[in-house]
């Protein structure tokens, strides 16, 4: 079952008496005070009365089988908000209402409840929620408690990680080496961009004959009627440039789309949130045809999110917010450059300690953070430091981090600062 844009809002009790709060979030969702909801008690109500109605609250000591629980699927997958106590909310979670996530499983104490909106679960009361996900060849056992300041979860990165944990160890104990065997990335650290950098991208991509397709995608709805990168391409040069503003995965991979991704000699990613990208883009036609892009020697770039998407590790990937570095079930980035994570606006919001973090998780990896108007020109295993300061490199196998400025080159492979002969 997949979760969609028309599924509806679920409130969820622990064992015993439904929490406080699991009511009256039930009764503020569902505008119980204006419109009247179907409260079910024994006997209980036809299942046509369930499938129709616009909220349901569930108070029978039984769990709802049969005609009644497809009802109450129907229900919800028309937008209704459904709630009630511990023998509904058992019945939801094993009944097929959430998207299937293997290996976890989702429980609540006595006293605790559960809001899942759209994609948005939030722990109510005074208990817990637990989600446990069981051990797998590549992933111990893991759990998570939503509770007390950490309430909130995005359910689709619940059920990501989920499904990460049934397939191989990521990222890798050896990722592959950080080269760019043909083409060129251009990797911008957010915070507008280096001087001269606009034209030196339609440069690399062809000049007069580039065709570049932007994707704005990072950034909410409603979009503007022209992204202020495209105007900016145009300005340079460029033959053609078209917007792809496809979010999910079916739109991406329409045929019009694809034609653009084919006959394109360069690609650019925006700013804004990367899990955006991902949610669009990750294993579609349309994201093997910018690797294609790269193979023909093309050009490939982005600046903030559109930094951080180009690495194998996508730092900073939680659809809650950019606050934490690493985000289960959002971690894998669409993989331009092999073996790096890649964080942005890296000094003016003092991200140091989180790139550590990264490092201390993860050391395989080669960490780079990057700052604001500062950008990296990567080709072959060199990249290349342009714009107003630097950008640092971190090594696990060694100290602290280097700080390289603009103007240096740095060799991805050999995690070495290229000194001038």
């Amino acid at each position: 079952m997949q979760l969609t844009s028309s599924s509806g809002t679920l409130v969820l009790s622990g064992p015993g008496t439904a929490p406080p709060e699991a009511f009256l979030t039930f009764s503020r969702l569902a505008q119980a005070l204006t419109i009247p909801y179907v409260g079910v008690k024994e006997p209980l109500p036809a299942p046509s009365v369930l499938a129709q109605a616009k909220s349901v609250w569930w108070e029978a000591p039984a769990s709802p089988t049969g005609k009644h629980l497809d009802a109450l699927k129907a229900a919800y997958q028309h937008g209704a908000v459904l709630g009630g106590n511990a023998a509904f909310s058992q019945a939801v979670l094993s009944g097929g209402f959430l998207p299937p996530m293997p290996g976890l499983t989702l429980t609540l104490s006595e006293g605790a409840a559960l809001r899942l909106q759209e994609r948005e679960v939030e722990a109510l009361g005074v208990g817990t929620v637990t989600l446990r996900y069981r051990a797998t060849k590549a992933y111990p056992e893991k759990t998570v408690t939503l509770s007390g300041r950490q309430r909130l979860a995005d359910l689709l990165a619940l059920k990501r990680y989920a499904q990460q944990r049934t397939q191989p160890l990521f990222p890798p104990q050896k990722p592959e080496k950080p080269l760019v065997e043909s083409g060129t990335l251009v990797i911008v650290g957010g915070g507008g961009m280096p001087r001269g950098l606009v034209e030196k991208f339609v440069e690399l991509a062809g000049g007069m004959n580039a065709v570049i397709a932007v994707i704005p995608i990072s950034m909410p709805d409603p979009l503007p009627p022209q992204d202020g990168m495209t105007a900016a391409l145009k300005r340079a040069g460029a033959k053609e440039v078209v917007e792809l503003t496809g979010r999910t995965p079916d739109v991406v991979d329409r045929p019009e789309n694809l034609a653009v991704l084919r006959r394109a000699t360069a690609i650019w990613f925006g700013g804004g949130r990367q899990w955006r990208f991902i949610d669009a883009y990750e294993n579609t036609q349309a994201a093997r045809l910018m690797h294609e892009v790269l193979r023909r020697g093309g050009v490939i770039g982005g600046s903030s999110a559109g930094a951080s998407i180009q690495g194998e590790y996508m730092a900073r990937g939680n659809p809650l917010g950019p606050e934490e570095i690493i985000a289960p079930g959002y971690e894998q980035g669409l993989g331009f450059l092999k073996g790096v994570a890649i964080d942005q606006h890296f000094t003016q919001r003092n991200r140091f300690k989180d790139l550590e973090l990264l490092m201390r998780t993860y050391p395989q990896l080669l960490g780079i953070g990057i700052d604001e108007a500062t950008a990296l020109i990567v080709t072959g295993s060199v990249a290349e430091i342009v714009g107003r300061t630097r950008a640092c490199f971190y090594d696990a196998s060694k100290p602290g981090f280097e700080s390289v400025p603009a103007g240096s080159k740095y060799d991805l492979v050999a995690r070495k600062v290229i000194r001038n002969p």
